[in-house]
């Protein structure tokens, strides 16, 4: 069990039915009545986030979520499959289960499985990936001091904006949390 005087970032709980993680919490004393902790919190299934306000005395179970790296294997339709490591036993996620972050995701990447008693909920790529830039117009050499940039396709199918020096059949890195482009992969030509 965890109290709400408790709450810290990160912790996880159940509440209603839900599974909930603190993003933010601060502890009030007003001058006045009793003391509260106002959080912001989120629901780690739908991902919605909300404001709230507890007692310090509010009691909750703790929630823990699973969290197990697998590497993907393939798709078949709306499952995606992914392969234990350890069992070698290939794992159908959905496709509604899939973060808009999966789109940087290629075979045989590893990705952390997100699950709550069994179910799971998420799927978290890597926050840095290197992918090959598959389609963009061509580059302009000495363009690389201004702010400008093009589109580009990536092996994916990802679309991502780029420098207008970058050219198809470069590696790239991508940062999967915000889907920007970070610079040239290491190794590849500079």
């Amino acid at each position: 069990m965890v109290s709400a005087g408790d709450f810290r970032n990160g912790i996880t709980f159940e509440m209603e039915g839900n599974v909930l993680q603190v993003i933010e919490f601060q502890h009030v004393k007003p001058g006045k009545g009793a003391a509260f902790v106002r959080t912001k919190i989120k629901n780690v299934i739908t991902g919605s986030v909300v404001e709230r306000t507890f007692s310090p005395t509010d009691k909750f179970p703790t929630a823990y979520i699973e969290r197990k790296e697998m590497e993907y294997s393939y798709n078949d339709g709306e499952l995606y499959y992914f392969m234990d490591p350890e069992t070698y036993e290939l794992v159908p996620i959905n496709a509604a289960d899939l973060t808009d972050a999966f789109k940087f995701v290629k075979e045989n990447m590893v990705c952390r499985i997100l699950s709550y008693k069994g179910n799971v909920f998420g799927v978290e790529p890597p926050n840095f990936v290197d992918l090959m830039v598959a389609k963009t117009d061509p580059g302009f050499a000495g363009n690389t001091a201004t702010n400008t940039t093009k589109p580009a396709t990536l092996e994916t199918g990802a679309e991502v904006k780029v420098p207008l020096f970058i050219n198809e059949g470069e590696m790239v890195q991508i940062d999967t949390r915000t889907g920007e482009y970070l610079g040239r992969a290491k190794g590849s030509a500079e």
